[in-house]
C-alpha cells in the first residue's frame, strides 16, 4: 500500500514537472518542443490540456488551441477561461463571447474576462451592457475592468462616475483609474487624482513616472522617481528608458550603474538605449558583461547590428544564439528585408516551426516592399490569422504598384477597418492620380463614423488641389480648424498647397503667415503656388526671404523658381538662377530641372538651345516629362523635325500615352502634312493608345462632377446647361467671354 502511494506521489510529481516544462517552454515561444512533451506524456491531467491551450494561444496558434479545448473529454472552469483568454489574448472578440454564451458556468473571472475583451475591442457599449448583467456586484474585477476601459479610451467622466459608485474599492481601482490618465497624457487629471489617493503603492508612482516620460517631462518624472518610498526595478527601468528615449544615454547608464541590484529586463533596457543611440559598441560591450542573457538580450544585439548595416555580425551573433526565439528571427527577416535580401528572408520565414502575425506581417511587408506582390498575396492567402496591419499592407502594396482594382477589392473584404485601411486607400488613390476617388472616399469614410487624422485631411486636400476643388478645399480647411488639427504643420502645407493650386494666392499666404513654425516644405509650397500662377516677382522675393530666415533650398525649391521664370518668360534669369543652383548651393540638377529649362527656353523660341541642353546633361536619363516640355514647344513654333525626334523618345518611354500621338498629328495636320497625320493615328491605333476614356471633371454646389467620354448617362440638357452657367460665371469673374458657340461645341 505505502509502495503504491508513493509511485503515485512520484508520477503526480513527474507529471507537474512536465506541466511546468510545457509552461516554461511557452514562454519561451518553442511552441514544437512543448507539443514534443505534450505528445509524450504517458499521464495529462486538466493542468496539462489547459497548460497547452495557454501555450497554442500565446503565441498565435489559437486554432490549435481551440482544437485542443474541442478535443477535451472532460473541462474544468480554467479550461473554459483559458480559452476565452486566449482569445483575447488574439484580439477575436466575437469568438470569444460566443464561447461565454454557452459556458456551462461562469465565475467572476469569466465576467471581467470578457467585459476585458471588450473594453479591448473598443466596444465600451457592450461591455457596459454585459456589465449591467453581472451577478456578483461586490466583486471589484468587474468594476476594475470597465473603469480600465474606459480611462483608456479617454471617457474619463464615465470612469470616474463608475470609480465614484464602487461599493468597495482596491487598489487596482486607483491604479486603473490613474494609469487612464497618465496613458491619455492628463497629467494635471492625474497628478490631482494621486494627491487624493488614500492609498499608493509602487504600481502608483510607478505610473506617474511613465506619464511623466510620455509626455517628455523628464524633470518632473525625476522628481517623482526620487521620492518613491520603495522603489522597484520596474522604476528604475522606467526611469532609465525615459532618460534613453530622450537621448540621455549618460544619465541612464549613471542610474544604471547605482541601481543596488540589476534584473535582467534592466541589462536589456540599458543595451536597447546604447542601440537606440546607435552605440552599438557600447551595447555589446555591456553584453558581454551580462552575467545571463535571454532571447531579448541577444535579439537587441542582431537589431543593433543591422541598424548599423554590419549584416555579417548580425548573421553571426543569430548564429550564436543557443535558442532562436520568434522574436529573433523576425528580427532577422526584418534585417534582412531591410537589406534587400528578401529570398533569404523567405527561406527563414519558411524554416520556422511557428510564426506570429508580426512575423507573417514583417514578411508580407518585405514583398511589398520589394514590389512582389504576387508574394505577398501567396503569404497573405495562407494567414491562419489576419490583423488589420497584414489588411492595410496589402492595400498599401497594390496601391503602390498601381493596382488600385485589387487594392479596393481586399479593403472591401476586410472586416473591421481602422484609420490607416481608409488612409491606405485614399493615399493609395492620390498616388494613382485618382483625386475624384479620394475626395468621394473621404465622404465615405465620414459616414462610416470615422473622423479624420493628420493623413486623411493631407491627401484630401492634396486631391481637392489636384482637381481645382476650392469649395470642398475650404470644407475641408473648416474641419480641419473644428478638429484642432490647424496647427499640425503637415496639414498646414497641405492647405497652403492647396489654395495656391486653386489661384487662391491671398489665402495660401494668410495659412503660410498664420502659421507658428513653418518649414523648408512650407516655404516650397507658396513658392511653387506663386510660379503655378505667373507671379514669379513674389516667388523670387519670397526666395529671398527665405533665405534671410536660415532656410537651405533643396531641389524642390529651385523646381519652383525655374517653373515661375518659365511661366513669366525669364529666360535668362532662370538660366543664371540654373547655374547658380549647381555652383551656389551645391544642389545636383534632377530631370525635372532640365524639364523646366526645356520649357522656359522653348516658350522664348529658342529651340536649339533647349535641345543641346538635353542632348548636354550627364548622368541623367531624359524622362517623359522633360521630352513633353519640348513637343509643346515644338508645336507652338511649328518645328515638325525636332518634334518628330522628341515624340519618337516620348514614344519610347510612354508608347500608350495618346496624348503624345495627338500632339505631333495636330503638328503635321497644322503643317499640312496629311499623310503623316494619317500615319500616326494608325500607328496610334496599332500601339493600342487612346483606349481609357477621356474624364474630366467640374466642382458644382459644393459637389466634384465628373465626367467621361461616350457616357451616355452624362449628355443630359439640363447637365450642359449647369456647366455652362458655371463656365461663364468663372469668366466674367476673370473678364473674358469667348464665344459661346466655340464653347457649346467643345462641351457637346
Amino acid at each position: 500500500m505505502k509502495h503504491n502511494l508513493r509511485s503515485i506521489g512520484e508520477q503526480g510529481k513527474h507529471v507537474f514537472s512536465q506541466n511546468q516544462q510545457i509552461i516554461q517552454l511557452g514562454k519561451l515561444g518553442r511552441v514544437e518542443e512543448a507539443i514534443g512533451v505534450f505528445s509524450l506524456m504517458v499521464q495529462k491531467n486538466l493542468v496539462t490540456y489547459n497548460s497547452m491551450i495557454s501555450v497554442f494561444a500565446k503565441n498565435g496558434r489559437i486554432n490549435d488551441a481551440r482544437d485542443l479545448f474541442d478535443k477535451m473529454s472532460r473541462r474544468n472552469l480554467i479550461s473554459w477561461n483559458t480559452m476565452i483568454a486566449g482569445y483575447l489574448h488574439n484580439n477575436m472578440v466575437k469568438e470569444a463571447n460566443a464561447l461565454f454564451d454557452v459556458m456551462p458556468k461562469k465565475d467572476n473571472y469569466s465576467w471581467a474576462l470578457m467585459i476585458t475583451c471588450y473594453t479591448h475591442g473598443g466596444q465600451l457599449k457592450k461591455a457596459r451592457e454585459l456589465f449591467e448583467l453581472v451577478p456578483d456586484k461586490l466583486d471589484t474585477a468587474c468594476w476594475n475592468a470597465m473603469i480600465a476601459g474606459y480611462a483608456k479610451k479617454g471617457q474619463f467622466n464615465d470612469a470616474k462616475e463608475m470609480f465614484d459608485q464602487m461599493p468597495v474599492k482596491d487598489l487596482v481601482s486607483y491604479n486603473s483609474l490613474l494609469a487612464g490618465y497618465t496613458q491619455n497624457g492628463e497629467m494635471h487629471l492625474a497628478f490631482k487624482f494621486f494627491t487624493e489617493m488614500t492609498e499608493k503603492n509602487v504600481v502608483s508612482w510607478n505610473l506617474m513616472v511613465s506619464g511623466f516620460v510620455d509626455i517628455g517631462d523628464l524633470r518632473s518624472a525625476l522628481q517623482f522617481f526620487e521620492k518613491i518610498p520603495n522603489p522597484n526595478a520596474v522604476s528604475c527601468v522606467t526611469m532609465l528608458c525615459g532618460f534613453a528615449r530622450h537621448g540621455k544615454i549618460l544619465e541612464a547608464r549613471k542610474l544604471f550603474d547605482k541601481m543596488p541590484s540589476k534584473n535582467l529586463v534592466s541589462w536589456n533596457a540599458m543595451i536597447a538605449a546604447y542601440v537606440h543611440d546607435l552605440q552599438i559598441d557600447e551595447a555589446v560591450k555591456l553584453f558581454m558583461e551580462m552575467p545571463e542573457k535571454d532571447c531579448l538580450s541577444w535579439t537587441s544585439i542582431i537589431n543593433g547590428y543591422f541598424r548599423a548595416g554590419k549584416l555579417d555580425e548580425a548573421l553571426e551573433t543569430y548564429n550564436r544564439m543557443p535558442y532562436k526565439d520568434i522574436a529573433a528571427q523576425t528580427a532577422l527577416i526584418s534585417g534582412l528585408i531591410q537589406n534587400k535580401r528578401i529570398d533569404e528572408a523567405g527561406q527563414i520565414f519558411n524554416q520556422m516551426g511557428t510564426r506570429d502575425v508580426i512575423c507573417w506581417n514583417s514578411m508580407i511587408a518585405g514583398y511589398v516592399q520589394c514590389g512582389r506582390m504576387d508574394g505577398a498575396l501567396n503569404l497573405f492567402t495562407q494567414m491562419p490569422i489576419k490583423n488589420t496591419v497584414s489588411w492595410n499592407t496589402m492595400i498599401a502594396g497594390y496601391a503602390q504598384v498601381g493596382q488600385m482594382d485589387k487594392a479596393i477589392q481586399i479593403f472591401q473584404d476586410m472586416g473591421e477597418k481602422n484609420m490607416v485601411s481608409w488612409n491606405s486607400l485614399i493615399a493609395g488613390y492620390l498616388q494613382n492620380n485618382l483625386f475624384f476617388e479620394a475626395v468621394k472616399s473621404l465622404v465615405l469614410m465620414g459616414r462610416e463614423g470615422k473622423k479624420p487624422d493628420r493623413s486623411t485631411f493631407s491627401c484630401g486636400l492634396s486631391a481637392c488641389a489636384n482637381l481645382a476643388a476650392l469649395q470642398v478645399g475650404k470644407q475641408l480647411h473648416d474641419y480641419v480648424l473644428k478638429s484642432g488639427y490647424i496647427n499640425d504643420l503637415f496639414v498646414t502645407n497641405a492647405l497652403i498647397s492647396m489654395y495656391a493650386k486653386c489661384g487662391q494666392l491671398y489665402r495660401a499666404e494668410q495659412v503660410f503667415r498664420d502659421t507658428d513654425h513653418i518649414d523648408l516644405i512650407s516655404w516650397n509650397s507658396l513658392i511653387s503656388g506663386y510660379a503655378l500662377n505667373g507671379y514669379a516677382k513674389e516667388a523670387f522675393k519670397l526666395f529671398e526671404e527665405m533665405l534671410l530666415e536660415g532656410t537651405t533650398p533643396d531641389n524642390v525649391t529651385f523646381i519652383g523658381l525655374l517653373s515661375a521664370c518659365s511661366h513669366a518668360g525669364l529666360a535668362d534669369q532662370g538660366l543664371n538662377l540654373f547655374k547658380a543652383m549647381i555652383e551656389e548651393f551645391a544642389i545636383e540638377p534632377l530631370a525635372s530641372h532640365y524639364s523646366c529649362l526645356v520649357d522656359l527656353l522653348g516658350r522664348m523660341g529658342r529651340l536649339e538651345e533647349a535641345f543641346e541642353i538635353v542632348r548636354g546633361m550627364k548622368n541623367i536619363n531624359a524622362n517623359a516629362g522633360l521630352w513633353g516640355s519640348l513637343l509643346g514647344a515644338c508645336r507652338a513654333h511649328r518645328n515638325l523635325e525636332l518634334a518628330r525626334f522628341a515624340t519618337e523618345r516620348l514614344l519610347e518611354l510612354e508608347p500608350h500615352n495618346a496624348s503624345n500621338y495627338i500632339t505631333l498629328s495636330n503638328i503635321n495636320a497644322e503643317a499640312g502634312k496629311w499623310e503623316e497625320v494619317e500615319r500616326v493615328r494608325v500607328l496610334m491605333r496599332d500601339k493600342g493608345a487612346g483606349k481609357l476614356p477621356g474624364c474630366s471633371w467640374i466642382e458644382i454646389r459644393n459637389q466634384i462632377q465628373s465626367f467621361v467620354s461616350d457616357d451616355p448617362s452624362k449628355l443630359r440638357p439640363e447637365n450642359i446647361q449647369i456647366i455652362l452657367k458655371t463656365l461663364t460665371a468663372h469668366m466674367r469673374d476673370k473678364g473674358g467671354m469667348p464665344d459661346i458657340g466655340f464653347l457649346l461645341f467643345d462641351i457637346l
